[in-house]
């Protein structure tokens, strides 16, 4: 089965179905650096060299020359009369994976290149790039499955640390696309093999599809050596809590995961806590009735500052150490000011001590 029709949108699935259907024979890359030759001259005379990948010491001069060692490979939109397919512009698997060490342990997680944005934007491009590789050659296997895990693993953490900046900074829409297309072809891809990392992907799937009957469905299908692993089982019981609207118990579980288990997670936490003041408002309504905020804060996983704001956003009344709920004056609306960044400390909590390296590359 060919892996054309993962990772690269509708107008990729239909070129690549047209290639397969033109061509005898697969490309095989024979490009042994990160950038083919060609490309890196083109870019050079035409001065689109990334500051990540010039060389040191041209930087103020008019061409500024590329570091061999340093460029990247861009990712280039299909165009009639374009040949994708010549050997010497295309990186063999080897060569694919040595690119995204290079990105993540280089790039990613360097501690001197800044801002982070434009680290992200740069690393997402040239993923985006690796992958278009694999697509050409149909590469399939371990590389395949060790590219994809990585590229998941980098989008999930794009998505919490650059949550709440600006969209000409990061379009959380766009890197969603990019991030369910991974998943969608690295799932494909464990169904032809056992791979070590398999429980770990598919629980990172429910927990960012949280409510989605096909993710569940999905799972239900698999051996139960890998449905009844640890992390697959809390992520089925944190989605049953979901749908089951009890947001309490679903933060409870939420205490459980991983760093990058709350990286997928963390874009249901903000409904989550609306929901969990609603049921509040409805159970806890009355004159005579005061919660101790403090109490609220730990089972929202708050600070009891940041509680008290996301109380009076919702329109519940906040005096002193105690909040008063009323069915009556909850609202849905979330005041402009209050950012679902503002409410990482469960994350924040799991990060401590990790690096940028160890999170991409699975070693927590």
């Amino acid at each position: 089965r060919s892996h054309c029709t993962r990772g690269g949108g509708r107008r990729q699935k239909q070129r690549c179905e047209g290639e397969a259907k033109s061509s005898v024979s697969v490309p095989r890359g024979t490009c042994m650096t990160m950038c083919p030759a060609y490309e890196l001259r083109q870019r050079e005379l035409q001065n689109r060299l990334h500051r990540f990948e010039v060389l040191t010491g041209t930087e103020h001069d008019r061409l500024p020359r590329a570091d061999v060692s340093r460029t990247v490979k861009e990712y280039s939109r299909p165009a009639a009369g374009k040949d994708s397919t010549r050997a010497t512009d295309l990186r063999p698997p080897d060569i694919l994976l040595k690119t995204v060490y290079y990105l993540v342990d280089d790039i990613a997680a360097s501690s001197t290149l800044h801002p982070w944005t434009e680290v992200y934007s740069f690393v997402f491009d040239r993923l985006r790039s690796v992958r278009q590789d694999m697509i050409i050659q149909r590469i399939s296997g371990p590389e395949c499955v060790a590219v994809l895990e990585r590229t998941v693993r980098f989008l999930l953490f794009a998505s919490y640390r650059l949550c709440g900046q600006p969209l000409r900074l990061f379009d959380s829409c766009i890197n969603d696309t990019h991030l369910q297309e991974c998943l969608s072809w690295l799932l494909e891809c464990y169904r032809e093999g056992q791979h070590q990392h398999q429980e770990e992907f598919q629980a990172l799937s429910l927990l960012y599809n949280l409510g989605s009957a096909q993710a569940v469905q999905h799972v239900l299908e698999l051996p139960g050596s890998v449905r009844l692993s640890p992390p697959v089982r809390l992520a089925l019981a944190i989605g049953r809590a979901y749908v089951e609207r009890n947001p309490v118990r679903l933060l409870r579980l939420a205490r459980r995961l991983d760093f990058l288990q709350g990286c997928a997670l963390h874009r249901h936490l903000l409904p989550c806590r609306r929901d969990l003041l609603l049921l509040y408002s409805h159970g806890h309504s009355s004159r005579n009735c005061r919660f101790p905020i403090q109490k609220l804060a730990d089972i929202l996983s708050l600070e009891s500052s940041l509680t008290a704001q996301l109380c009076r956003a919702h329109g519940i009344h906040v005096g002193g150490e105690w909040v008063i709920f009323s069915k009556g004056s909850f609202t849905e609306s979330l005041s402009e000011e209050l950012q679902c960044a503002q409410m990482h400390r469960l994350l924040e909590d799991k990060q401590q001590d990790l690096t940028v390296s160890d999170i991409i590359h699975g070693v927590a």
